[in-house]
């Protein structure tokens, strides 16, 4: 019995020493991804926090401690007020719209039929140009001057010049729109490879059985694409509420503050004015309001999940 207990213990602190060496392994591997989360991560972010109740101007280190006057500023400023509502409406409607179009999209270009191949590049090429080139060339399009492209194709109708972009609301439409056509192929592709995955013979046993495409479609292939649906709307959620380059390069913010962003706010007011204060305050409560959407997206995308598994 002893030498039985002996054993067993002996046996214990090999397998205690095995682990160890698995965990440190497992711990060199993950070093450099967390030196790069703190170097480029953390740190910044608890800077920026300090920053946020100084005066501090990015020039001089002799800042002195303000309290909360910058985030009262935040929630007071106009324009930086603007800017959150046309963020939220950009990530809002460009989520929803890709969604709608995208699924469809992936659904006919995941049927065989000829050109197949050309179709699905020529969709995915629209997503591979930056949204800023984007948004250089459909300010050239989307022109309010006579001398815009669509207006000189209504000209030859001999319809007046529409003020695409010097018109508050179909400024931000004209942004949205650009936002969905130019991501529509990529998450079609994304969906496309979801779609790929399902089994025929769930199609075959339902055709069998007498479902229609319409039947099809909701009760097989639907509840298939869910992480599909969760993966996109995350990206498109998460990009949308940081979105700074296409509505800069197409409107510059304007007319007024129609389509002025968050993040643009945070640039011009803490580097273009020199109040790294104020811009560290909406940096925060930005990155704070941010995390609740994600996580809140999260849960919903779980629970969703659940609910078809």
């Amino acid at each position: 019995m002893a030498s039985q207990s002996s054993a067993e213990r002996a046996n214990a602190h090999r397998r205690r020493m095995v682990g160890l060496r698995q965990d440190l392994t497992s711990f060199w591997f993950l070093l450099p991804i967390l030196a790069v989360f703190v170097i480029l991560f953390a740190v910044p972010l608890v800077q920026t926090i300090i920053y946020s109740v100084t005066d501090f101007n990015g020039y001089s280190l002799n800042m002195h401690y303000v309290g909360w006057k910058n985030y009262h500023s935040v929630f007071t400023d106009s324009s930086t007020m603007q800017g959150l509502v046309f963020t939220i409406l950009y990530a809002v409607a460009q989520t929803v719209l890709v969604t709608i179009f995208a699924i469809p999209l992936a659904v006919t270009l995941n049927r065989k039929f000829w050109g197949r191949n050309f179709a699905r590049s020529l969709f995915f090429f629209f997503s591979v140009p930056s949204l800023a080139i984007m948004g250089m060339v459909w300010k050239y399009i989307f022109s309010p001057m006579k001398s815009g492209v669509f207006n000189t194709i209504l000209g030859v109708f001999g319809l007046g010049p529409v003020p695409w972009l010097s018109n508050s609301t179909l400024a931000r439409c004209c942004v949205i729109f650009i936002a969905v056509w130019a991501q529509i192929g990529w998450h079609a592709t994304l969906y496309l490879a979801f779609l790929q995955s399902i089994p025929g013979d769930l199609y075959e046993q339902a055709t069998v059985d007498g479902a229609t495409s319409r039947q099809q479609f909701v009760h097989i292939t639907l509840p298939q694409l869910i992480p599909g649906i969760v993966t996109s709307s995350f990206l498109l959620m998460s990009g949308g509420l940081k979105v700074y380059d296409l509505p800069y390069t197409m409107t510059k913010g304007g007319p007024g503050y129609s389509t002025y962003t968050v993040t643009q706010s945070i640039i011009q007011q803490g580097i273009g004015q020199s109040q790294y204060g104020l811009g560290s305050a909406l940096a925060v409560l930005f990155t704070v309001a941010t995390a609740l959407v994600v996580f809140a997206q999260m849960g919903a995308a779980s629970l969703i999940s659940r609910r078809f598994q």
